[in-house]
């Protein structure tokens, strides 16, 4: 009876052992893995990033500080990315604007000023403003319907999309207003526009998507 019960102790002991070589192998694996992964990754990024080397400098805000009576409205929220027009997987990573950061936005008679804490700011006139809408993805991020606020705008020859999600939500339906409402009164020149802009083609619920 004693031997059975030495024998079942040192069954239990070896159990006990580990394989450490083969654990520290597969933990290297695992890790030799997320590398290549995220290589893969940053060398994509750099490959769409020269397809859209032709997309021109941004431009940025005028030096003229601005008036608290000049501001039409401002909104502190985060910036979620920019695509080209109508196509919300299609993802603008040239000159920093596929980087998701904070944001400040501020909408004035002269544009809307884009302050992006950590990344690069950028300045969208209001000659180059051509819509506003409601919408729930882009660049791949996907939030409840109506979570973000969408601003299409004109950038050298290509037309994009740029979403934003203010920290307070109801806010994004008084920007789509006065957007759309600005852009039916005002032209790169000065002249009047046609109201074209409020129910805007562009939506995730196309082809793109």
């Amino acid at each position: 009876m004693s031997a059975v019960l030495i024998n079942l102790a040192a069954e239990q002991k070896s159990a006990d052992v580990t394989d450490w070589a083969a654990r520290i192998g597969w933990v290297v694996g695992l890790l030799l893995f997320i590398a290549f992964v995220y290589w893969l990754m940053r060398q994509g990024w750099k490959w769409r990033g020269s397809l859209q080397s032709d997309l021109p400098e941004l431009p940025q805000a005028p030096e003229a500080p601005v008036a608290d009576g000049d501001v039409t409205l401002r909104l502190s929220g985060r910036y979620h990315g920019s695509t080209t027009a109508g196509q919300w997987l299609d993802r603008i990573v040239a000159h920093g604007l596929g980087v998701r950061s904070r944001v400040e936005l501020t909408l004035t008679d002269a544009g809307v000023d884009v302050v992006r804490p950590g990344a690069t700011d950028f300045f969208v006139p209001a000659g180059q403003l051509r819509a506003a809408r409601l919408d729930k993805g882009i660049a791949g991020k996907v939030l409840t319907e109506g979570g973000l606020l969408i601003l299409t705008w004109q950038h050298g020859d290509r037309l994009l999309d740029s979403g934003f999600r203010s920290d307070r939500a109801a806010e994004h339906t008084a920007w789509v207003e006065a957007v759309n409402r600005m852009n039916r009164t005002t032209t790169a020149d000065g002249a009047p526009a046609p109201a074209t802009t409020d129910n805007a083609p562009f939506t995730t619920e196309g082809t793109a998507r």
